[in-house]
Order: C-alpha cells, then structure tokens, then sequence
C-alpha cells in the first residue's frame, strides 16, 4: 500500500476530511508560504483529528528553522512528525524529539548516484527515532509546493535503493498513479495539486486518494 501525505492543510474540516478519505498524515506547513498556518491552528487541526480518532498523523513542516524552536512547536502542537525541507543537515536531525522527514531535492543534472549518496549520509548517523526521505523536485529559491515534477524514470534507482521514500513534486489526481508505477515508492506528498486556486480542494483530495489506491490494486 501506497502511503499517502496530503500537506499545506490549514483548516480542521480539510484536514478531517482527508482523513477520512484515506490520508495517511496531514501536513502542517510553519514556513513562509501561502500555506503556512501558525501554531495556534496547528494546535487545533492536531487537537481534532486526536478527538476524533483520525488514523492520519499529522506532521509539521519547517525550513531553516532552530532546533529548539522546532521541538518546542512540535510540543506545544501534538505533532507526530517533523518534516525538514530546508537545507538542515542529517546531524542536525539527531536532536529532534519526534519521528522525522527528510527532503532531499532530486537536481536533473545529477545522476542518480549523486543523490543516492545523499540519502546515504543520512543512514550512516545513528537515530533514536523513524524516519523516512522525502524526494522532491529541485527549484532555486524554493522548498517545496512546486508544482513540478521530477523525471520519474530517471529517479527508479534512488527509490529502488531505499526503502522508505516518499515522492512529491507535481503530482496530482490525473498523473499520480503513473508516478506509482514507474517509481513503486513508499509514500507520496501532494499540495498544490489539489488545490483551486490556491485553495485546498475536497474533491480533487478525494480524486488523488482514488487514483492511488486504484494504481495500488493494480499492482496488487
């Protein structure tokens, strides 16, 4: 089974929502973006999908941000995951108190190898915690919610090496089954491709849920 990430969720009836449609974990972005919610919401999106049993966990996503203030909004929110997209060392996450997320940026130019080497460092360091890798598209000047893909076939021998890795960059309800089959991957992460206009949309959450669990059964 696929797992899958819906992120850049900044209302308790979205986040509800898709965990009830299927959602494995719930983004929380507390970087500068559109998307971004402060811990006072977060709070409340956590609070409610704790009340009311939701299996999705929700994860908080920082960039560039200090140790302690991550593990201080992780504490104060009810976080279940940390997600780093900045450019945060694997030493660095040795000092969070929560299972964490790790992006690692997929450069065209570089071979696959370059970036399997990435993800390597990171398993050479000893954790206390889980962990998983988050393979994103590589976009000067941003972290992530691109809304560009990365060339999946290219990308085969990175996800194929490691287990758990989760793709994003592009995806959404109409290509994300394609993306599963090419890459068979662990888990996927979609924004901006299930939004209008800027905006989370119910449906199109539901559409991508379906379309990954039909490229699922599939495979099955």
């Amino acid at each position: 089974m696929t797992y899958i990430k819906i992120c850049g969720v900044r209302s308790e009836d979205i986040a509800m929502g898709a965990a009830k449609a299927g959602a494995d974990f719930i983004g929380l972005v507390f970087a500068p973006s559109p998307r971004q919610v402060t811990p006072e919401v977060a709070a409340q999106i956590t609070s409610t999908l704790k009340k009311n049993k939701a299996r999705a966990k929700s994860v908080g996503v920082f960039v560039n941000m200090s140790i302690a203030n991550v593990n201080k909004i992780a504490d104060n929110c009810g976080l279940d995951w940390i997600q780093l997209s900045g450019d945060e060392s694997w030493k660095y996450c040795q000092e969070l108190g929560r299972p964490f997320i790790k992006a690692v940026r997929y450069i065209n130019h570089e071979t696959a190898d370059i970036t399997v080497a990435k993800i390597a460092a990171g398993k050479k360091l000893r954790y206390t915690r889980r962990y998983m890798v988050l393979l994103d598209t590589a976009v000067d000047g941003q972290y992530g919610g691109t809304g560009k893909p990365f060339p999946w076939k290219l990308a085969k021998p990175i996800v194929a090496k490691h287990r758990r890795v989760i793709i994003a960059g592009g995806l959404k309800p109409g290509n994300v089954g394609q993306a599963i089959k090419t890459l068979k991957p662990w888990g996927v992460d979609v924004s901006s491709g299930v939004e209008t206009k800027g905006v989370k949309d119910m449906r199109k959450i539901v559409k991508f849920i379906k379309a990954v669990r039909e490229a699922d059964d599939s495979q099955a």
